[in-house]
């Protein structure tokens, strides 16, 4: 094997950022200030500190992450998006710029954050387009399948779950039920800090087990082509599952 005949510089490197590490929020906020417009800073900005001001948990996706996912939807052209887990309508409204005719349907079993959500949508002026519905997540989706299959409801070409861990493959199998064919599903927060890999952790943790769950049986599915990306910013160490019918 050949030799680098150069002094390593690895060691500044190798060392995942903690949370208490300042670089991966101050590299989200190099990115957000170069490559976010400001149209898009403005509303969205305002929506995430309303949300923080009527005392929802800082637990939305950062910015880069956001746009991240509005980038996935509009190369998949995508005319109507489900979101599991509405918090405070930040990520709903990313996915509403996908396209001026997108349409978005999100679920939030929270009455509480559901109200500041529909504060937030009227205040941005999306609400001809985003459709916020109330109640537990398994409940609304099995509505929603009805619709579907009774033919009241169009299926969804993007899908994004980022609610209760516990319920990850419930969430799944019924987007896989409600989408359309090559439908992106994507499910966040299943990396956890690194602790999806452990087993030790599952037992102790049901947010960890939950993700554990949905990815052995994504693993297993035909008709599925699915992976995994690790995220490291101001939301910390965590990433994504992505998966597409095929």
């Amino acid at each position: 094997m050949a030799q680098s005949s150069q002094p390593s510089n690895h060691n500044a490197y190798d060392a995942l950022p903690s949370s208490n590490d300042p670089r991966p929020a101050a590299v989200d906020t190099y990115f957000k200030a170069h490559l976010h417009s400001a149209n898009y800073h403005a509303v969205l900005e305002t929506i995430h500190s309303h949300s923080l001001v009527a005392g929802l948990p800082d637990i939305a996706c950062s910015p880069t992450q956001a746009k991240f996912l509005m980038l996935q939807a509009r190369m998949c052209n995508a005319k109507h998006i489900l979101e599991v887990g509405t918090l405070g309508g930040y990520s709903a409204a990313w996915f509403a710029m996908t396209s001026p005719d997108t349409k978005v349907t999100t679920i939030e079993a929270d009455s509480g954050f559901a109200n500041v959500a529909r504060q937030n949508i009227e205040t941005a002026g999306l609400s001809q387009r985003i459709e916020i519905l109330e109640g537990l997540g398994t409940t609304v989706l099995q509505s929603i399948r009805e619709e579907v299959q009774r033919g009241l409801r169009e299926k969804f070409d993007f899908i994004f779950i980022d609610a209760n861990k516990q319920d990850n493959l419930a969430y799944f199998n019924a987007a896989m039920d409600v989408s359309k064919d090559r439908a992106v599903i994507i499910v966040d927060n299943v990396v956890r800090n690194g602790m999806v890999v452990s087993a030790e952790e599952a037992e102790k943790d049901d947010r960890v087990k939950g993700t554990r769950e949905l990815i052995d049986v994504i693993g297993k599915l035909k008709g599925i082509e699915a992976t995994a990306i690790q995220t490291v910013g101001e939301k910390n160490y965590d990433g994504f599952l992505i998966a597409m019918k095929v």
